[in-house]
């Protein structure tokens, strides 16, 4: 697959790395990305030669969340549009979240809003010391909507309430103890961290290893199409919001919005 928006490399062991390749946009995920990101996914997933599937970020940040543009061009489309765009994201977090490899994150820099999706569908998260991470959304006005239901998954109810609401920005020890992550290791240690769990999913049987995600997914908490359908619709009404249009404009504007205290 030839993309200008993510890279994809297999080696001989079958370890596929999967890279979002927008650095001069801290990898924020504009339609272009969320739309190869979903079709490698399931090129990945049907490849019988890959057995594991490690997501990493380009340049100084794993990834930014949406791309702003992306989500302000959504300000003067229809409602029909709207929902489109939403689903859109939603459909790439539920291939990240069904996809039958294992999936590990090597986590550097900021992960924010669709980036704390991206890491709440993995596997296994693995996170440099000096990552910064944040569910950002309030702060421009609009909510966590598409990946509300495998952050709660993720991490409970009770920790991500405050992080929904206040957008705070949190390091990679609280991330941890939230139970975004898996491990926290120094920076410069990251990639042998990734390289030694890659060693222990490559001891699973492939087929074994698929069947365990499956059965780990039934069993746990149910992301079901009529939640997909809800949260789809809640992104589209916070796209419509008049807070939403100030929070993103006064983004571009390099301004605080105006309902944020000084």
């Amino acid at each position: 697959m030839i993309s200008k928006t993510i890279h994809v490399l297999v080696d001989e062991r079958g370890v596929a790395q999967l890279t979002l390749a927008r650095p001069e946009k801290h990898n924020a995920l504009s339609a272009e990305m969320i739309d190869d990101l979903t079709a490698a996914i399931h090129d990945l997933g049907h490849d019988k030669t890959v057995r594991v599937v490690v997501l990493a970020g380009e340049g100084a940040s794993f990834c930014a969340g949406g791309d702003l543009g992306w989500m302000r061009a959504q300000f003067d489309a229809t409602r029909a549009g709207r929902m489109v765009e939403a689903r859109r994201l939603a459909m790439l977090f539920k291939a990240l979240n069904e996809l039958p490899k294992p999936l590990v994150a090597r986590v550097h820099g900021n992960a924010f809003g669709g980036g704390i999706g991206i890491l709440s569908v993995c596997d296994l998260v693995i996170a440099a010391s000096t990552a910064r991470f944040g569910l950002t959304e309030v702060r421009l006005g609009i909510i966590p909507a598409t990946i509300s239901p495998y952050v709660v998954a993720r991490i409970g109810e009770a920790n991500a309430r405050p992080l929904f609401l206040s957008g705070k920005i949190i390091d990679a020890w609280q991330a941890h103890a939230a139970g975004l992550l898996s491990r926290v290791v120094p920076e410069e240690a990251l990639d042998e961290a990734v390289e030694a769990e890659v060693r222990h999913f490559l001891a699973a049987s492939p087929q074994a290893a698929a069947r365990a995600k499956a059965l780990a997914r039934s069993v746990g908490r149910p992301i079901t199409d009529g939640m997909i359908d809800h949260v789809v619709e809640q992104l589209a009404d916070a796209w419509e919001s008049e807070e939403a249009k100030e929070g993103v404009a006064a983004f571009f504007e390099k301004r605080p919005p105006n309902w944020r205290e000084a």
